[in-house]
């Protein structure tokens, strides 16, 4: 049992589908048992509330590193909420509690207390109601372990899709998408297709960021004067496999994936709609480039469905699963 890795679960958004998904934790252990020690850090009591309100038999135990797993029950690494929590009534009080569960699991995972992190959603907009700036998961876990860029990437459906810009408005994209930014990213890219899921030499499809990638130039000079000079000097000088700029309306062609490992989209909403088209409910997202192993949902925190059961767990027992994968790799 002590071999165990131990992977650290964040409910997320009290007011979200976070605890509901996590209490089904105990569903999939029943049925085919993580080869982990899976801990949830949460509000007890929160816990405690939503499965009486969803009518839920659970049994929970406080979080102790010296104890094995017992089977069909749920530790609990217990930080408190500031107010209880409604199922789908947000309430900016408990967004530090948000936070904290964030802080604690990545100390977890800097002092190998936990082997990896595996976040339920968060609401982007009541952690800014509180005073407090917040972008994303990403953004937040890379400003706290001081990285100075990591990658996005969502794998799900046959498909690895990261991002070269993440929450940035659409208007923001074309001066985001620099030289200096998209080399960083695929070089980070490179490396983790390596570290994370054992390919040492992924072939990369790079979008290009325009209309028919630019069509030599009257669409737009992005991809003549920044992607396609990155692309061949890293293929010159880093030996990397680099197809592109491709035009991102055929890119996801069964033909075109067929000669890649993964896909970098320019920006969030050119990647991500296909790729949830396609492994909605059962893909993931990865931080690549931190110094720990991240995993998460791909879904939000679906306020409408809290408390109600009827929030779908796959893409939980997924994030776990690869973050268990990857930390024994």
């Amino acid at each position: 049992m002590r071999s165990l890795p131990v992977i650290a679960v964040t409910v997320g958004e009290p007011a979200g589908i976070g605890p509901d998904i996590c209490l089904r934790l105990l569903d999939r252990a029943r049925q085919a048992p993580f080869s982990a020690h899976v801990v949830v850090l949460a509000d007890r009591f929160l816990l405690a509330e939503r499965a009486a309100l969803l009518q839920l038999p659970v049994s929970l135990r406080d979080w102790d590193a010296s104890l094995p797993p017992r089977a069909g029950t749920l530790d609990v690494l217990h930080l408190p909420l500031a107010v209880p929590a409604c199922a789908g009534r947000l309430d900016p009080a408990n967004a530090p509690q948000v936070l904290a569960l964030l802080d604690r699991a990545l100390a977890g995972c800097r002092s190998g207390e936990f082997a990896a992190m595996v976040t339920a959603p968060v609401h982007k907009g009541v952690i800014n109601d509180a005073g407090m700036r917040f972008t994303g998961h990403t953004e937040y876990l890379a400003e706290q372990t001081g990285t100075p860029r990591v990658v996005m990437m969502l794998a799900g459906g046959g498909l690895r899709v990261a991002l070269l810009t993440t929450h940035l408005p659409l208007k923001e994209v074309p001066a985001a998408v620099t030289a200096v930014a998209l080399e960083e990213t695929l070089r980070i890219l490179h490396r983790e297709m390596g570290r994370k899921y054992g390919i040492g030499r992924p072939r990369i499809l790079v979008a290009g960021l325009n209309p028919h990638a630019g069509e030599g130039g009257y669409l737009g000079r992005e991809e003549i004067e920044v992607i396609m000079p990155v692309i061949e000097r890293l293929r010159v000088d880093e030996g990397m496999t680099l197809l592109g700029p491709l035009p991102a309306d055929t890119m996801f062609s069964r033909p075109v994936l067929a000669r890649g490992d993964c896909v970098l989209a320019m920006y969030h909403d050119q990647g991500l709609p296909v790729l949830k088209y396609a492994s909605f409910g059962h893909g993931i997202n990865v931080t690549l480039g931190l110094p720990i192993i991240r995993t998460s949902v791909d879904h939000g925190t679906a306020l409408d469905r809290a408390g109600r059961g009827e929030a779908d767990p796959g893409s939980l027992f997924v994030a776990i699963e690869q973050a268990i994968e990857m930390a024994r790799r």
